[in-house]
């Protein structure tokens, strides 16, 4: 019913971007059944039984679903520990702790791929004051931007790194930046070359909504620490909340610290009802993954035959689940998320419109009616209202719905004369 009555030319596009995913499919397949064995190889060798996802209360004293749990993830992230927590309320709050557990004051760290995502800006200190960033704390910080190819420029390493730097921050993923993700086959070169020349530094990759997508981790290629979200890829479109940290076990724990308590640390945490959901969404998560995958390329090869800028191509290698699509202007962006929430299964008859959100400096639309909240691994398209109007689709549990939420975007456009 989504597709029926089209206009000549949405259909045209609809028509060419099934042939694309079409022949965009074996790669996507082939790495998901690596990452499904994986997955399961890993529970098997921890010996998951029904008792380890029935959850604890209080304190959680001697919980051996999350135990078990970390110790899959760490292995499905190619690291020495990993904590998954549902006390983590975002994966920003997981990459803080991260920060907040490592860096002292004194300490300088730099990122290496760029500006940060909007929501790390007032935790850095480079927004907002009185609310104790690292900046507050003492933490120097500064950026080195991604060559006009996406590339990490190692020429700009002796001008930056100091003798206070710590650690090395790189975001994986575009966040609400139009610029190439980074594969981990980057990231194994950044590696081997601090290793080289700096060896001392702690090297700290931003995961969110990279995991699965390629047959590797960052965690596979050494390093030393990573965090991310459990409503993005690793919880399936299961997990109702939480978040992850992984890497070293010295730096988990520092991370571990942070969020609980010095000396208690990752030993406490109660699981409570998700723990059953947590190790289910990690399950599923291939699957889903895949999913958002053949829905992102649908979605490229769709915009890009309407005429729109895309990135990543249609055919390019994929690193992280985000499809970006330039509409340059704020109608487009605003009509475009009006019509993907129609494809939504809950609030579809909601009309999206910008506004404030916590952590954000600019207004953000966001569309996409989700069974978790803010659940991007579900059904999402959103972004920032500011030039080149870039809309940004994270996830989606089904090819078919994002199918379904971009071809009510187009109509969206359509009906208002937006379209080329």
């Amino acid at each position: 019913m989504f597709l029926e009555n089209l206009p000549h030319k949405l259909n045209e596009a609809k028509i060419y971007a099934e042939k694309i995913l079409k022949e965009q499919e074996p790669v996507i397949e082939e790495i998901s059944e690596y990452n499904h064995a994986k997955i399961l190889k890993a529970f098997q060798e921890e010996r998951i039984s029904s008792y380890h996802l029935t959850g604890s209360t209080g304190y959680g004293l001697g919980d051996s679903g999350r135990e078990a749990l970390d110790e899959i993830m760490a292995k499905v992230l190619g690291t020495e520990a990993a904590i998954v927590r549902g006390q983590f309320v975002s994966g920003t709050h997981a990459i803080a702790a991260a920060l907040y557990g490592v860096l002292r004051p004194g300490d300088h760290f730099l990122s290496v791929s760029g500006d940060p995502y909007d929501t790390l800006e007032e935790v850095i200190g480079l927004r907002g004051t009185g609310q104790g960033s690292l900046k507050e704390l003492g933490v120097d910080y500064s950026v080195i931007p991604l060559s006009e190819k996406g590339e990490i420029q190692y020429s700009l390493f002796p001008d930056y790194i100091k003798p206070n730097t710590k650690m090395l921050i790189l975001q994986r993923s575009r966040g609400y930046a139009w610029r190439k993700s980074i594969p981990v086959e980057q990231i194994s070169e950044l590696v081997q070359y601090v290793r080289k020349h700096y060896p001392e530094l702690i090297i700290f990759v931003d995961n969110c909504y990279g995991e699965l997508v390629e047959m590797y981790e960052p965690g596979d290629v050494g390093v030393d620490l990573l965090a991310g979200s459990l409503i993005k890829n690793p919880g399936g479109t299961i997990a109702p909340t939480g978040g992850y940290v992984a890497g070293r076990k010295e730096l988990v724990e520092k991370a571990a610290c942070r969020l609980t308590a010095p000396g208690v640390g990752s030993d406490l945490g109660a699981t409570l009802y998700w723990q059953l959901q947590f190790y289910q969404g990690l399950f599923f998560s291939p699957l889903t993954v895949k999913e958002s995958l053949r829905g992102a390329i649908f979605s490229a090869a769709l915009w890009q035959a309407l005429g729109f800028e895309v990135d990543p191509l249609p055919d390019a290698h994929r690193t992280d689940l985000i499809q970006a699509v330039k509409l340059q202007s704020k109608e487009r962006l605003i009509a475009f998320c009006q019509g993907f929430q129609k494809g939504s299964p809950v609030d579809s008859h909601v009309l999206p419109i910008p506004s404030e959100m916590p952590g954000y400096e600019d207004e953000v639309i966001m569309s996409g009616g989700t069974f978790i909240q803010g659940a991007t691994s579900e059904f999402s398209a959103d972004g920032p209202l500011r030039e080149p109007y870039v809309v940004y689709q994270q996830g989606g549990i089904s090819m078919f719905y994002v199918k379904f939420g971009n071809i009510l975007a187009a109509q969206a456009l359509w009906e208002q004369g937006l379209l080329r």
